[in-house]
């Protein structure tokens, strides 16, 4: 039996039971105000990000915790196991951390910022918000982010950001888990745009950060950002709650849900142009067995440090409309890698923190992109 919103005390929007952010009381906010964070930018291209070439248009799909050899190989993930074989591989791909938010974090600003935890995106030091129950914890970090993003890079380019969400219940929503917390389909834990304080203050955000079933207007369309987060709820994502199924049932469903999406995507008239396009498909972390016999991260992670001590190896397949095919890439790859290619896509040469760490063996995903 679910619970009511109303049972818990929630603030709830005019069309669902969606779990809100409450504001924070006055004395939060004397205690901990949000942090100011200024992005480390390193903008020293090398000779493989520049022989990356420019594309119109990416798309990064997001699925949750699960390794590298719990998809690759498996027969319940054919259609997975298929576009790695038929268009790009990285094999030798981290996570940068557990659990999971600071990992999407990660994707968009270079950094976890120092978050090591599922809190929400509001909660500061001293937060007594229930979604805030790690925030006595000495060395709290604040989960609004005030630094630079990929977001901001875009913007100054000149190209346009969208995020597509399963069961988000309204555009631009402020909403914690949705349709409750009992039963969260949708948790901004798995939007790493809701942590970055220029995303929380935009007027625009409504149109920027959609439910999933927007992204089927805009390629019809042709409306379609320069760059697409697409993130499926948490049954077919293969994150898994208790209605969901067990492990092999997830794998499979979540394999279903992207193959649809990537042939939504490769049969749009902006799939067949003469500009490069791509889709990245990646985890934001691997099962985290409570016994770890394999290397955890690569490229600067820190075993000593709990906001980067890396989050397991995953898979990351890269499909592209123009580009290789039939490529397995083993360089070591993180989460700064990819964020750090996606900026070389678009022809960003400022590299936002860890993305920057070239002298720790943070590389472009050359070989996936360019023939």
């Amino acid at each position: 039996m679910l619970l009511s919103c109303a049972a818990f005390g929630a603030s709830l929007n005019a069309s669902s039971c969606s779990w809100q952010k409450q504001p924070l009381s006055t004395t939060d906010a004397k205690v901990s105000p949000i942090a100011s964070i200024q992005a480390i930018v390193s903008s020293t291209p090398t000779a493989e990000d520049k022989a990356i070439p420019k594309y119109d248009h990416i798309f990064v799909v997001i699925e949750e915790n699960k390794g590298y050899s719990q998809i690759i190989g498996n027969p319940n993930a054919p259609n997975l196991n298929q576009l790695a074989k038929t268009y790009g591989l990285a094999s030798n791909f981290y996570g940068m951390v557990h659990p999971s938010e600071a990992n999407y974090i990660t994707l968009l600003g270079g950094s976890t910022f120092g978050i090591h935890d599922d809190d929400a995106y509001y909660c500061q030091s001293g937060s007594t918000d229930r979604f805030c129950s790690n925030a006595k914890t000495p060395g709290y970090a604040s989960h609004t982010v005030a630094s630079k993003s990929l977001l901001d890079q875009l913007e100054q380019k000149g190209l346009t950001w969208k995020g597509y969400f399963e069961d988000l219940p309204a555009p631009g929503s402020k909403a914690v888990f949705a349709p409750s917390v009992i039963r969260a389909l949708y948790a901004v834990k798995h939007n790493g745009f809701m942590s970055f304080k220029t995303v929380q203050d935009d007027p625009d955000r409504a149109s920027k950060i959609v439910p999933l079933k927007q992204l089927t207007a805009d390629l019809q369309s042709g409306k379609v950002p320069n760059y697409s987060h697409i993130i499926f709820n948490q049954c077919h994502e293969m994150h898994g709650l208790p209605e969901c199924g067990e492990l092999q049932r997830l794998i499979r469903t979540g394999d279903t849900f992207i193959e649809k999406t990537v042939e939504q995507i490769t049969h749009s008239t902006l799939w067949s142009s003469a500009g490069n396009n791509a889709i990245i498909i990646t985890w934001d972390e691997d099962n985290n067995p409570e016994k770890k016999t394999e290397t955890q991260g690569c490229c600067g992670y820190d075993g000593k440090s709990a906001a980067n001590f890396g989050g397991g190896h995953v898979a990351t397949i890269v499909i592209t409309n123009h580009g290789p095919r039939g490529v397995i890439d083993p360089t070591p790859y993180n989460h700064n890698s990819l964020l750090r290619t996606t900026e070389n896509v678009f022809g960003i040469y400022e590299y936002l923190n860890g993305a920057g760490d070239s002298n720790k063996g943070v590389k472009p995903m050359t070989p996936l992109f360019s023939k």
